[in-house]
């Protein structure tokens, strides 16, 4: 007989799982799907935390070719990811870890290695169950470190691929043990073929079934298309697709990104995903801030022209700038918080390589150096370097634009011909950027995967300076990912010359920030570090705020 006075046990709370699926083809807007979910749950209160799966082998994405694989996005415990975490942060203004990103590669490593351990205690190890049980693991394990409500699950690929096949088996075994805490949502694409003029749901029809031929139903469809989806349209999709007509949110192209997620809500996308979920709502929802900067997009309407001088641009006849995503961000929230559009403009590095034409750069407001590795374009870059400086255009170098100013500046100011990084020329008679010993160590044994100086690091900035007034404060933390460093044995010339190394690490001997003083230049600094992984729609980095700043002054003279 079960006492009266026995108190009853607390209800432990039960975290819900939204895995997030695609349709027809890749490149839909999967990760801004998973974004604009994420933002909108937290918008009403709840805690939510956002997890990307990559299907391929490699461990991280920082081995991968950027033309290929687009940006490698650091995190601040210096995992390299995809580009779709950075997305993650954006839009939930929130620092992600290691955690929240896994591939193929993590999750048989780690098999592997349990099996290696026996902590399988001499069970047959097997592809099912024990992969898929990995990856409810590490999701469960983001999920608690985060203490989230709400977990947001991004499954790279489209189904059908075998790539992904284990990670949908994750799903439906964690749905097996969860049937309520754990829904689906794919996007796909809904094409329009210009000479039928008709939008096509069949494709969608097809990927919904090879969806339910792994045990998946899924709870809701984002049609994405070139428009929005009409009556007909989702009376067929809900037909054939078993999905209701109110589950099927709309999703065409808009002119900015960060539109998506008040788009959703036209259809009542988190009222339907909290209904769905058994959630409650702990506040009404609280967009404002999100629809003020939306308004900030659409409204503005001077033009600043930002020249982006970089290697990564050309994958076949397309333009990758998914390369510098980040950057390209940054740039934008800078732009839109003081009134400007943004107008990008691609210069490959080559075109520069014998020196910069006559006119070539003069109609660019600010030029920028992004981060980079090896000696392809080097010296086109070095080149616009110098034109910036001399010509007292707006110049932002970041990572090895920051370098290659400091080479710029030691060729021709210090008069030191040849000077340069040992990355490009290990004989250089003036290696003004060398390779961190420590570094030396793990290149010489072959170990270039995870092994760069990466994640956050503090630095000291020096009073009087640009950097200092932008930023408001003595110390920050940003993040790194690189293996050179401004050589110590320079840094007493280079200054001497009128080079001023205005943020430092805090022990004085790496130098995080180099720039020349306002009465020599409007704006020309560089960072070791790479501030666009910190930048936010809501938030907008200092330092890219001063740049661009600088840049819509030189438009309007």
């Amino acid at each position: 007989m079960t006492s009266l006075s026995k108190k009853p046990a607390i209800e432990k709370k039960q975290t819900k799982y939204i895995f997030v699926v695609g349709g027809v083809m890749s490149g839909v807007g999967k990760g801004i799907t998973t974004s604009s979910i994420s933002m909108l749950l937290q918008a009403r209160g709840l805690r939510v935390t956002a997890l990307k799966i990559d299907p391929y082998i490699n461990v991280d994405a920082g081995t991968m070719n950027p033309t290929e694989h687009g940006e490698v996005f650091v995190l601040s415990d210096g995992d390299e990811t995809d580009q779709d975490m950075g997305n993650y942060e954006r839009f939930l203004n929130t620092n992600l870890t290691s955690t929240n990103y896994m591939t193929t590669g993590r999750v048989y490593r780690t098999v592997i290695e349990n099996e290696r351990n026996l902590k399988y205690q001499g069970k047959c190890v097997q592809v099912v169950p024990h992969i898929p049980l990995e990856v409810i693991r590490r999701i469960k394990k983001a999920a608690k470190d985060a203490d989230a409500d709400v977990v947001t699950i991004e499954v790279g690929g489209t189904v059908g691929e075998y790539e992904n096949i284990l990670f949908l088996e994750a799903i439906r075994m964690l749905k097996l043990r969860h049937p309520q805490d754990v829904i689906t949502v794919m996007v796909s694409y809904l094409p329009v073929p210009g000479k039928i003029g008709e939008m096509k749901t069949k494709p969608t029809q097809h990927a919904v079934r090879t969806l339910n031929g792994t045990g998946i139903h899924p709870d809701f469809i984002i049609a994405r298309s070139d428009r929005p989806l009409d009556k007909r349209r989702k009376e067929k999709l809900a037909l054939f697709c078993n999905v209701s007509e109110e589950r099927l949110i709309s999703a065409p192209d808009v002119e900015s990104i960060y539109e998506v997620p008040l788009n959703f809500e036209k259809d009542h996308l988190s009222d339907l995903l909290l209904e769905r979920l058994s959630l409650m709502p702990r506040t009404p929802s609280r967009l404002a801030p999100w629809k003020k900067f939306t308004t900030q997009v659409r409204n503005a309407d001077q033009e600043v022209h930002i020249a982006v001088v970089g290697k990564y641009f050309d994958t076949g006849d397309f333009v990758l700038s998914d390369a510098y995503i980040s950057v390209l961000e940054a740039i934008k929230y800078s732009a839109y918080t003081l009134g400007s559009k943004p107008v990008i403009h691609w210069l490959s590095a080559q075109d520069f390589t014998n020196g910069v034409p006559k006119g070539a750069l003069d109609m660019y407001d600010g030029i920028l150096v992004p981060g980079g590795f090896g000696e392809s374009g080097i010296e086109g870059k070095i080149n616009v370097v110098e034109f910036a400086r001399t010509h007292a255009v707006p110049y932002f170098g970041i990572c090895y634009g920051m370098q290659l100013m400091v080479i710029e500046y030691a060729r021709h100011k210090l008069k030191l011909a040849g000077a340069h990084t040992v990355e490009v020329d290990a004989k250089t008679p003036y290696s003004v950027i060398d390779i961190m010993p420590e570094q030396k160590k793990l290149m010489a044994a072959g170990n270039y995967g995870g092994t760069m100086r990466l994640g956050t690091y503090p630095a000291e900035l020096t009073k009087g300076t640009t950097a200092r007034s932008l930023y408001g404060v003595a110390e920050v933390e940003e993040r790194h990912r690189h293996r050179y460093e401004v050589n110590p044995e320079y840094i007493e010339s280079l200054t001497n010359a009128g080079l001023v190394f205005s943020g430092r690490s805090p022990d004085r001997t790496l130098m995080e920030i180099a720039e020349l003083p306002k009465e020599v230049h409007p704006f020309f600094l560089g960072t070791q570090f790479h501030p666009e992984f910190t930048a936010r729609p809501l938030r907008p980095h200092p330092l890219f705020t001063g740049f661009v700043r600088a840049a819509i002054e030189r438009g309007t003279k």
